[in-house]
């Protein structure tokens, strides 16, 4: 790990051959505001207890430093309790770590390539559970922005079909379609090698491999959602900031526990569908003009469909089409589906995208996360504890404070919907005059992509916050 007073730059930093091609980073180090190594070693009682109001005070005011990002991710998601001592910690890592290892092993059984360093690009197994002979690994070391995809076609050794298995039970069959499958979004071995690769970090084909296996046994153990595209975005910052490749999964999967309904979609709905509703909800609160204006840009199917393709590669044309587009609720905002599907992943420069979400994480971070994640009881048992009525506010980041203080309003919204809500608005004008067309407010907001100022998006989102509850009261 590079020392703590290396530029920020110089912790992710970019190949030459596409410097050009990726968003400018606008995040820098801040002395006496960014959360340093120094600051952080400091929030620690001798035994081991985290002053968590100190650190989340310092995080919103300017982030964190580089080379202590995964460690404090580990707090803001919920991975462990400020108020647990070193040697409770200690023991939780390795128990995690130990929990992993046996996960990747049944994996491995399952599938050779998991821990050996190499990547499938091409499908192992057929829909009916047929075996695919010699399926294609990856050459990582020619893989790279734009790569065209790979050959997918099933191969065989020789001209008799093999057999079917016997018995594939179906959660295996399931694991082994997604670790490549055709024509879906569920396709592990695609997304690896095509994820961040603007980053020197992946020139390193262990690195590629590490997130590879995370992803593998995460689609393993979720067998509600599996995995779609798009974990792979929010999964590799936690590989590239967490050494140990089991500490990568854990901070991983506590991300996914308040993401992963954005993948819960179906043939009737989509992932992200609720919080588009509530996109809609807040802007018709807060600016009805607006929401009407949008309300009036739809595009024809089709057309809806072909600027999902291409704005948002996740959802493939034999997928999309099976969705209404038009008469799902929030259908009028689904110009917002990418940004909030990845947390705007693909606007920003990977520095950039990452000190936004640790933004968004400590102004919405619950001092009962973490038992609440160990033991979910106590979020419908105990009135106090689900409310955190219990806690000092002060250990509450500043937009979980409010909902808080204002608990008689049923008010679940992420603050990346509001924040989404505050770009809105930035662009309330150009939207009101320019925008006749869906393509026309997706033309509009791609011109934040590199230019959105993170710090300044989230106090946009909470003064949208605060005018939606003083509306929504009054309503």
């Amino acid at each position: 790990m590079k020392s703590a007073s290396a530029d920020s730059t110089d912790f992710f930093a970019v190949r030459p051959e596409c410097q050009d091609e990726v968003p400018k980073t606008k995040f820098k180090n801040k002395p006496g505001k960014t959360l340093s190594a120094r600051k952080w070693q400091s929030a620690f009682s001798q035994d081991g207890h985290l002053d968590i109001a100190k650190v989340l005070s310092r995080i919103q005011r300017g982030g964190i430093h580089p080379s202590i990002k995964g460690v404090v991710w580990e707090f803001l998601l919920g991975c462990y309790d400020p108020k647990s001592t070193f040697d409770e910690r200690s023991l939780l890592r390795q128990r995690r770590r130990e929990q992993y290892e046996m996960w990747k092993s049944e994996c491995k059984n399952m599938e050779p390539t998991i821990g050996s360093g190499r990547i499938i690009t091409g499908p192992v197994i057929t829909e009916g559970g047929i075996p695919i002979q010699d399926p294609s690994s990856s050459d990582l070391n020619n893989e790279g922005p734009g790569t065209p995809t790979p050959d997918i076609s099933p191969r065989h050794d020789g001209s008799t079909s093999p057999s079917p298995v016997d018995s594939v039970e179906k959660k295996v069959l399931q694991w082994k379609l997604t670790l490549h499958q055709i024509d879906y979004f569920w396709r592990i071995g695609l997304d690896v090698v095509r994820t961040d690769r603007a980053l020197i970090f992946y020139v390193n084909d262990s690195n590629l491999a590490k997130l590879w296996d995370v992803l593998c046994v995460y689609a393993w153990i979720d067998t509600d959602i599996g995995y779609c595209q798009g974990m792979n975005d929010l999964c590799s910052p936690m590989v590239i900031l967490l050494q140990n490749e089991a500490d990568a999964f854990w901070c991983f999967e506590h991300l996914m526990r308040r993401m992963r309904g954005n993948f819960k979609t179906s043939v009737s709905s989509i992932g992200v569908q609720s919080q588009l509703s509530t996109l809609a909800e807040i802007i018709k609160v807060v600016d009805p003009k607006l929401h009407q204006h949008l309300g009036s840009c739809h595009c024809p199917y089709f057309k809806v469909c072909l600027l999902m393709v291409l704005s948002h590669k996740e959802l493939s044309i034999n997928h999309t089409r099976d969705y209404d587009f038009q008469n799902i609720d929030g259908g009028e905002y689904l110009f917002a589906f990418r940004m909030l599907m990845v947390l705007f992943r693909r606007e920003l420069s990977f520095m950039d995208a990452i000190y936004l979400w640790e933004l968004m994480w400590a102004m919405e971070y619950n001092p009962n996360i973490f038992s609440q994640y160990e033991d979910p009881s106590t979020t419908t048992n105990n009135g106090a504890a689900s409310k955190g009525k219990d806690k000092p506010l002060k250990q509450y980041g500043k937009f979980e404070r409010k909902i808080v203080k204002s608990s008689s309003l049923d008010q679940q919204a992420a603050l990346s919907v509001f924040l989404m809500a505050g770009v809105l608005e930035a662009k309330n004008k150009r939207l009101l005059k320019e925008a006749t067309g869906l393509d026309d407010v997706v033309q509009i907001l791609n011109d934040i992509t590199g230019n959105l100022d993170a710090k300044k998006a989230c106090r946009e989102a909470l003064k949208v916050h605060k005018k939606y509850l003083s509306k929504a009261k009054k309503s």
